[in-house]
């Protein structure tokens, strides 16, 4: 792609990839493999802006929740679905990434709901409209904030669906 991206007006490479925190907890957390993966996606991107500084944007791209796809309802069911963010907050951060010049938005980790609310001016409260469900608190994703409250985060989550489960089957509901 590069010899296109080298002739376009306006290039950009958008990473999916988090901030690096090297903090060994998310290694557990996420996985060795799955957490190097992502780095390293991170590290080429801040490693390849400064290589082609001038000439194309490389940024990444992460939220801080999650984020409503087959992979959440896949792993974390139904509720992990209500305690996510839909996809437009990604696209709409993508938005306004990709369309900065690419020779001053380089080399940049963002944040999803950092870029809509410190670059696009939304208020907190208009981020409501990203969500599944106000009914259900947002879940942390990996690798923003700390380990531990994502870890927090999962257990009180394990213990709601156990009452959810009881609750259902003793009344014979589904």
């Amino acid at each position: 792609c590069l010899p296109h991206l080298l002739k376009s007006a306006n290039p950009h490479v958008l990473n999916l990839s988090p901030p690096l925190d090297l903090n060994p907890k998310w290694f557990k957390i996420g996985g060795v493999a799955y957490t190097m993966a992502k780095y390293n996606m991170s590290m080429s991107a801040i490693g390849m802006a400064e290589e082609f500084k001038g000439q194309v944007a490389f940024n990444c791209l992460w939220p801080r929740t999650a984020i409503a796809t087959a992979a959440i309802k896949m792993l974390a069911g139904d509720l992990g679905v209500k305690a996510s963010r839909n996809v437009d907050i990604m696209a709409d951060a993508a938005h306004w990434i990709l369309t900065q010049p690419s020779a001053s938005c380089t080399g940049n980790t963002f944040i999803d709901d950092e870029v809509l609310t410190l670059q696009m001016g939304m208020s907190e409260a208009e981020l409501g409209k990203y969500r599944m469900s106000s009914m259900v608190p947002l879940m942390p994703d990996f690798y923003v904030g700390e380990p531990e409250a994502l870890e927090s985060y999962v257990e009180s989550a394990k213990k709601m669906q156990g009452l959810v489960g009881a609750f259902t089957k003793k009344f014979g509901l589904k």
